[in-house]
């Protein structure tokens, strides 16, 4: 994939593009560029934004002038070897998830640029009802997360905050999800699919022992031990948690550590 994001990211980035080319199509010139971007939906946004900061002569593109860079192309004033530099420097930034600033050159002067990622919201899919993903649920919407729930449908209520409820444990084919958690006594049911997902994260809330007993089922359905090897068990980060929102928030912190490596600055 033209950027290192997650398994459905150039699908994204794509359909975000596509998005944006149907919004200018229907309304013309827009006032703002950033109007376009917040038309597209937040599970599709996967993009970088180039913003004019300072513009050397007045036949360059003005101070605040703005251009939407997909995986695939871009929607705005750039051209020729400006749209190269910035088109390298937004794979950079949606690569490290950090704004950096440019200086390149028009046939009309010399310009320096903001380019700032705009990626799409985590998504986290819960499979169970048990406490603690009625917990995690919450707690996760907060933070940012587009968060899916794989449940009986009886169970839905308890999930007032959700972004999408799924009927059953096995997650649909439409699934834009790389963080997993298993919290339900029926892990049995739901685990099998999820393994055989493309995953940063999958865990399973439960004691290591009930892990590896799944793990060995898992092995006699034909998962890979590479794939059995990055199950987590006990979920989340070694906080000494207890409750069940405890125990979300541990989990939560293990996903933010995972999801932000190598993107802090660290102070000099």
């Amino acid at each position: 994939m033209p950027f290192k994001q997650s398994r459905s990211f150039d699908g994204r980035i794509k359909l975000a593009l596509r998005r944006l080319r149907s919004h200018f199509n229907a309304m013309g010139a827009p006032k703002d560029i950033v109007d376009l971007v917040g038309a597209v939906t937040s599970d599709a946004e996967a993009i970088a934004v180039a913003t004019v900061v300072r513009s050397v002569r007045g036949r360059a593109p003005f101070a605040g002038a703005r251009a939407v860079i997909a995986a695939d192309g871009f929607t705005g004033w750039l051209s020729g070897p400006a749209g190269r530099d910035v088109f390298r420097a937004a794979k950079k930034t949606l690569e490290d998830g950090r704004p950096l600033l440019l200086r390149t050159r028009t046939k009309a002067g010399a310009l320096d640029l903001l380019v700032e990622p705009l990626l799409p919201r985590p998504n986290l899919v819960i499979a169970g009802a048990a406490l603690v993903a009625v917990a995690l649920a919450d707690l996760a919407r907060r933070l940012g997360f587009f968060v899916t729930i794989c449940a009986p449908e009886k169970d839905h209520a308890s999930f007032a905050e959700a972004d999408r409820l799924v009927d059953g444990f096995a997650p649909p084919g439409d699934l834009l999800g790389d963080l997993y958690i298993v919290a339900t006594q029926g892990a049995e049911a739901a685990l099998p699919a999820l393994a055989r997902l493309p995953a940063r994260y999958l865990a399973v809330v439960g004691p290591r022992r009930r892990l590896a007993a799944l793990k060995r089922s898992l092995a006699r359905d034909g998962v890979v031990p590479a794939v059995l090897d990055t199950i987590r068990s006990p979920a989340g980060l070694d906080i000494g948690a207890v409750t069940p929102e405890e125990i979300a928030l541990a989990i939560l912190a293990e996903m933010v550590a995972i999801r932000r490596k190598g993107q802090r600055i660290r102070a000099r």
